[in-house]
């Protein structure tokens, strides 16, 4: 029978790719993308009191944190080999603009510094700068009437954003990262934190964030659910990819040194596309719902949790994520260990 391959095969040898595969050593050698603990970013959520470590039952081994517990976590991730942090605070009160976010004794302020002091240098600590945990209401901002009703007051939010990257920029923070999605937001906090002396403090920005449904575990953990209506105003409309393009452009061109996709799991696409258009760090969030799957799944015997998250926290980087937020960060730092 005649070859129906597009190329003759006579006199040439037979190709096996199967030959790279043939030894756990050998796959190693060739494997194309390396996922590493360095890779990851710890999401951690921290309130009021002392000996607070309250797991969240919808995100297993994750958990609310008191300071005191906060620093007993980071250390236990820091010896995995986890060296990143994101700091979400929950504070003992609320009000309508998100003011409370600015206390210096605020309880993200406090976290910020009781880390630096327990780890120096050692740790590198990321804040999410957003005002849906602090505002009585659970949206990203400051209300205001609109001809379809409530929704956020863009311009009002600007100036308490970067204010609230400016006091956690002096109680520590490495790196701040604004996640409300609010037009303008980078350059008003790129404006703000070099007016205060920290023109070298770099910014995430959450720039193409989705309104997705797979924050449901999240919010139980921030306790930030919105009162009314949702997030779809401000938040991205998950069947678009152009407007993510545009969005991301928008933030770098006001400042942004590095870009985040949120969430990750279902947007592989758009991850590689910006890392692709860009070339700027990409950060990617797997998030508490797609965490939430896993474990879900796991506990009922359907899959091998470490098989599957590992394979899933490969893809994310291979589609071109240079880091990754991710709570199953001390368990795949701990199998990465393992081997």
């Amino acid at each position: 029978m005649a070859s129906q391959l597009p190329f003759p095969t006579a006199g040439f040898p037979t190709v096996r790719p199967r030959r790279l595969r043939s030894s756990p050593i050998l796959r190693e050698l060739v494997r194309e993308t390396k996922l590493d603990a360095g890779d990851f970013i710890l999401p951690l959520f921290v309130r009021t009191g002392r000996g607070v470590r309250n797991e969240i039952a919808s995100m297993p081994g994750n958990f609310q944190l008191s300071v005191d517990t906060l620093v007993e976590e980071v250390g236990a991730a820091k010896e995995l080999g986890v060296r990143s942090f994101m700091l979400f605070g929950i504070p003992p009160k609320k009000d309508p603009e998100g003011r409370v976010s600015l206390d210096e004794d605020g309880i993200v302020q406090q976290s910020l510094r009781a880390l630096r002091k327990a780890y120096g240098q050692d740790v590198y600590l990321v804040t999410d700068e957003c005002l849906c945990e602090y505002t009585d209401h659970g949206h990203c901002g400051p209300l205001c009437e609109t001809h379809a009703g409530l929704d956020v007051d863009n311009d009002a939010t600007l100036p308490l954003l970067a204010a609230q990257c400016v006091s956690h920029a002096k109680a520590g923070a490495d790196l701040v990262a604004p996640s409300g999605m609010m037009d303008g937001m980078v350059q008003a906090i790129r404006r703000g934190l070099d007016d205060a002396g920290f023109a070298n403090l770099p910014i995430l920005s959450y720039a193409a964030k989705y309104a997705s449904g797979f924050y449901g575990p999240f919010r139980d953990a921030a306790e930030s659910p919105p009162s009314f209506g949702d997030r779809s105003t401000y938040q991205m409309d998950p069947a678009n990819t152009n407007e993510a393009i545009r969005e991301v452009a928008l933030d770098v061109q006001e400042g942004a040194d590095l870009v985040m996709v949120k969430p990750a799991l279902s947007y592989l696409d758009i991850i590689h596309r910006v890392k692709e258009t860009f070339g700027l760090p990409v950060a990617a969030y797997n998030v508490s719902g797609e965490f939430a799957m896993v474990k879900a799944a796991a506990r009922n015997g359907w899959i091998d949790e470490r098989r599957v998250t590992l394979e899933i926290l490969t893809s994310i980087k291979r589609a071109g994520a240079d880091m990754i937020l991710t709570y199953h960060a001390k368990d795949a730092a701990k199998w990465l260990r393992t081997g």
